[in-house]
């Protein structure tokens, strides 16, 4: 089987849902397709939560109705048969129903979660009924009922692989099955999600757990490519990565990919696809256990970087030290991205900074702290061998301009980062595509 992932831009115009629907069944494989919600609507889904939260319930009830209106002229033009809009009719009915019951009972955190989750329901609702007016055989596959993560908000893989091989198990005869995106049940049953971009991440899981040959994720881009194209002018898609190369490049900032999305593909090596739904003959960018040699593969940025420095002449030596900065980091829960030491100092970088103040306090224990915020770390990502010469000179050749507070090398054979203050990022990634792509 193969598994196929569509983003919001994807699904986000009936035209582009009627391509979706050409694309999947332009062959005979056996198919999971994971859809996301329709392009704008977590973000309103947010924002009515956001009204709620404040106690806002007028305006609240504004947001809901305007999307709504939304959807009643989506499905007008994504059906072309009385019967089958009557049908959309209800399953959009039901959804906002859910969505007014908001407005009356009290707001929390698990409330929150069950909004934002409406997209996803609606979107591979609709999708189903428009292959159903093709005559397409299609079973739609709910996640809430095979999705879970664990007490550590980490995907339960095993028991994802039990329940939904167990459901597709009850449909042999069936080619095409859809599910949802991002959404999810925790370890108490209630509903949850995997977080913004989470849909990558459902498809790798969904992946995982069928053994399938391969994961396509389609988005409005043709593949992961050698530089920002959002700040940087001329890029080209790359051709090949490796599991290492695209996970170094999704969690330092490339956009295509979520960052969790690599493992659970890699757990079993099955090669990932990044296509473009626009351009669906462009050839993307495969990720797989191989990749083809070249010293530098792309550069990527990741902002809302926070540093930390701790001086301390006393107990940066000592025994276990670096153990207790790291515990506090551990107890906050709070990840970091970076690490350098010296001989009295040492500099973290993290890129969550809802306790920083905490952390500070407890750090302040150990000797003199300095926290730096608008950040931004750069990365450099290939196959960096260590016999290999004159790649990191090329690198500061480039940025011989650019202050730079911190440098990471050698923890991995396939990642150089640098940090920077985030107003030398555009001139940064600018220089690096000249120096390191002759562009």
């Amino acid at each position: 089987m193969q598994v196929y992932k569509f983003g919001g831009t994807s699904v986000g115009r009936p035209e582009r849902m009627h391509a979706v629907a050409d694309l999947i069944t332009r062959d005979s494989e056996r198919k999971v397709v994971v859809l996301s919600a329709l392009s704008g609507t977590t973000n309103s889904l947010v924002s009515i939560g956001e009204s709620l939260a404040a106690d806002r319930r007028e305006e609240a009830m504004e947001k809901i109705n305007s999307l709504r209106l939304h959807y009643n002229q989506f499905i007008q033009q994504l059906l072309g048969t009385a019967e089958k809009r009557a049908e959309a009719e209800e399953v959009i009915h039901e959804h906002f129903e859910f969505l007014k019951i908001t407005l009356k009972i009290s707001f929390n955190e698990a409330l929150s979660r069950d909004i934002l989750a409406q997209g996803e329901l609606m979107s591979t609702k609709l999708f189903t009924l428009l292959l159903q007016e093709r005559n397409i055989e299609v079973q739609l596959l709910p996640a809430l009922e095979f999705m879970r993560t664990n007490e550590d908000h980490e995907p339960d893989l095993e028991y994802i692989s039990k329940h939904l091989q167990a459901k597709i198990d009850q449909f042999a005869n069936c080619g095409l099955f859809i599910t949802q995106g991002y959404i999810c049940k925790n370890h108490k049953g209630e509903i949850d999600n995997l977080q913004r971009g989470g849909s990558d991440y459902t498809a790798s899981l969904v992946g995982a757990a069928i053994r399938a040959d391969e994961v396509q994720i389609w988005t409005d881009i043709d593949g992961m490519h050698n530089n920002d194209p959002r700040v940087v002018d001329k890029t080209y898609p790359i051709a090949e990565l490796s599991f290492d190369e695209a996970a170094e490049l999704a969690y330092f900032g490339a956009k295509i990919l979520h960052p969790a999305s690599i493992w659970p593909a890699q757990k079993y090596g099955i090669p990932v696809k990044l296509l473009n739904t626009m351009q669906p003959e462009a050839k993307g960018t495969v990720i797989s256990t191989s990749t083809i040699s070249a010293d530098v593969k792309a550069v990527a940025a990741k902002d809302g970087i926070t540093a930390i420095k701790v001086k301390s002449t006393r107990m940066l030596l000592a025994y276990g030290f670096l153990r207790r900065i790291f515990e506090i980091f551990e107890k906050y829960k709070t990840p970091i991205d970076m690490i350098t030491t010296s001989e009295v100092a040492v500099s973290v970088t993290i890129d969550h900074d809802e306790f920083l103040d905490k952390i500070v306090a407890e750090l302040s224990q150990f000797g003199q702290v300095e926290v730096d915020k608008g950040q931004t770390i750069i990365c450099i990502v290939g196959n960096f061998v260590a016999e290999q010469k004159g790649i990191v000179s090329n690198i500061f050749d480039a940025l011989k301009d650019t202050p730079i507070r911190m440098i990471s090398y050698g923890g991995s054979r396939h990642n150089i980062s640098l940090l920077t203050d985030s107003t030398n990022k555009e001139h940064a990634l600018k220089v690096l595509n000249q120096h390191l792509f002759n562009l």
